[in-house]
């Protein structure tokens, strides 16, 4: 097979970023020793040492660095006239990694996934879902829905949507507790927490009303660090939760649930488009990531609009 240097060079920017030959040829979608291959190539092609690799990491050696920077420019300046000459033509191909809250993605986004494939066949989605932050330019993600505040500075970060909560709890468990009439009352009750993976953070919720205010930090009689799992320990009977919205409504639709305190609102959880820096997005990422923001505008339990 012929020397293909621009793949080649894509190949290098990846590893630069990632830290990794491994994590590279995923985000890639090729094989490890295909990427290793083309290393090779462009070594020899330049007569030059291009990467430092050890154990833990590979990182770039001093002409790495130089040519990093001249040929992720070069790669930014092609992929700007690809998207271009696509946008004109209507056409968004390829691969989109993106990453969101699971409770994101099972209320919202994949029930609507058929709308979003039917227009865009030509795109191939990879979704991560979890309640961890990623890091997007380590893990070769092209954007992510990301709930709470975006603390990273170097991310371009659009607001999109807000995540609902309410209180909530097992008919079983109602009947069995003492009367839920007034924030205070929950002081006496069976509350469940749940902490953000990788901060380890508890989620302290704050309930409104007019001007009165309350908020839930007693110390939980359990934690979870799983959106799913939270909610089904709320189905079980096990105490109090706090959850989505959007979670929650088909379980009370069902009976399974019962809203707990329904003339109180609880703070809800901004819901931000965030993506690396560049100077453009390709049509690709751009088509899912308008659809998506679309999408939450358009969702009376998502949208930021009251």
């Amino acid at each position: 097979m012929a020397f293909d240097r621009l793949e080649a060079m894509r190949a290098f920017c990846r590893i630069v970023e990632v830290g990794s030959f491994t994590r590279a040829a995923e985000a890639l979608n090729v094989a490890k020793t295909t990427i290793s291959g083309q290393i090779q190539g462009l070594e020899a092609l330049l007569g030059v040492k291009l990467l430092h690799r050890t154990t833990r990491r590979v990182t770039p050696t001093t002409d790495g660095a130089a040519y990093y920077e001249r040929a992720r420019s070069v790669l930014d300046d092609l992929d700007e006239l690809e998207a271009s000459v696509a946008q004109s033509r209507s056409v968004a191909r390829g691969r989109v990694r993106v990453e969101m809250p699971s409770g994101v993605a099972t209320c919202l986004f994949i029930p609507s996934l058929p709308e979003f494939t039917a227009q865009h066949p030509q795109i191939q989605l990879d979704i991560g879902c979890s309640e961890r932050v990623v890091d997007l330019v380590q893990e070769g993600i092209d954007c992510a829905f990301r709930g709470g505040p975006v603390a990273d500075q170097d991310l371009v970060c659009r607001p999109v949507g807000l995540m609902r909560f309410c209180l909530c709890a097992s008919p079983l468990y109602l009947m069995n507790a003492a009367p839920i009439l007034k924030p205070n009352d929950l002081l006496h009750q069976r509350y469940l927490g749940f902490t953000f993976p990788g901060s380890g953070k508890q989620m302290i919720p704050i309930l409104r009303r007019g001007d009165d205010s309350f908020r839930i930090e007693q110390l939980p009689a359990m934690r979870f660090n799983n959106g799913g799992a939270y909610i089904s320990a709320g189905m079980a009977g096990l105490g109090i939760v706090s959850v989505p919205r959007a979670e929650a409504s088909p379980h009370f639709q069902s009976g399974t649930l019962v809203e707990v305190l329904p003339g109180w609102e609880m703070d809800g959880m901004p819901i931000s488009l965030v993506y690396p820096p560049t100077r453009h997005l390709s049509a690709r990422v751009r088509a899912f990531a308008e659809w998506g923001a679309a999408l939450m505008a358009n969702d009376p339990l998502w949208t930021m609009k009251r």
